[in-house]
């Protein structure tokens, strides 16, 4: 409320940014879900057809984050710089991966806390109290453990991954932006433009050459586990 009458224009891209964040945290939760039962199953039948199921799944979650962070990030500069031209339009800009900020830390810390929680809790009443192995399915408090798993490793890390992202673009264009001195009007001209989405373009080429080298993973015929852990490493 209080960034709402301040500055508006800011408290929109911090919103943008934090939806967007928690939207890369729920497809890569969802994501993960999907992916972990069909990994099983592919893997009774030896690493190589589970390898391709796996990274698949893996690859949807981190060009989720990716392309929803640089989509973001490039909608907020477009409008909000080279459009409206808002004043102080690059703090306006940086309320973006502000918002991001937020949720990681919320997806972080509580995600951490309900895995933890949930981890001791199943220990305790299975080890101790029931005498029952560690992720025993008779134990009911273990699906709470792999919910929080799914928590606090997949959304959690998929939205400190986006903060993370994001931060890093923002960085360098804010650092020119400051140095510079440079407004909105400024960064309307060819020059300036040109140098201020220097670091998206860099972010979009790499993002297109790990969407092709994606292509070419492939499991392979050996069931040796450790040809799999040499290529990974």
């Amino acid at each position: 409320l209080i960034g709402v009458l301040i500055a508006p224009a800011a408290a929109i891209t911090y919103v943008i940014g934090a939806v967007l964040s928690a939207l890369a945290g729920y497809i890569g939760m969802t994501v993960a879900t999907m992916a972990n039962a069909r990994t099983t199953e592919a893997a009774k039948s030896g690493p190589g057809r589970a390898l391709p199921i796996a990274f698949r799944g893996g690859a949807v979650m981190g060009f989720s984050v990716a392309g929803l962070a640089l989509l973001g990030l490039m909608a907020v500069y477009v409008v909000f710089v080279l459009t409206l031209e808002v004043d102080d339009a690059f703090e306006v800009v940086t309320a973006y991966g502000l918002g991001a900020s937020s949720i990681a830390l919320f997806s972080r810390v509580g995600g951490g806390i309900y895995t933890k929680a949930a981890d001791v809790g199943a220990d305790l009443v299975g080890k101790v109290e029931a005498g029952i192995p560690e992720d025993d399915p008779r134990n009911p408090a273990t699906i709470a453990d792999n919910v929080g798993d799914n928590v606090g490793d997949v959304a959690g890390m998929g939205a400190d991954l986006f903060e993370s992202y994001a931060g890093s673009i923002l960085a360098p264009i804010s650092l020119v932006a400051f140095a510079l001195g440079l407004g909105a009007e400024q960064a309307s001209a060819a020059t300036n433009i040109s140098l201020l989405s220097f670091p998206m373009a860099i972010a979009l080429a790499g993002m297109v050459a790990s969407i092709i080298g994606s292509f070419l993973v492939k499991g392979g015929t050996s069931t040796d586990s450790r040809a799999l852990s040499k290529a990974l490493h």
